[in-house]
């Protein structure tokens, strides 16, 4: 559990850069929004390790 948070915030924000840097490449918005979709990564990221610390505080409470 504790070596995937680290990799949950790295694949976050490096899975936005591509789908940003492919749409900037499609659309010719360059950098916008490749900047915009690695901060969505950032947030999906920051909140999946919440939601996993919480259900790991939940999980240690109940035994």
């Amino acid at each position: 559990m504790v070596t995937l948070i680290p990799m949950l915030m790295a694949v976050g924000p490096l899975i936005g850069y591509l789908i940003g840097s492919y749409l900037d490449k499609k659309l010719g918005t360059a950098p916008y929004l490749m900047i915009v979709m690695i901060i969505f990564g950032f947030v999906a990221s920051g909140k999946e390790i919440y939601n996993m610390i919480k259900r790991l505080q939940q999980d240690t409470e109940n035994k």
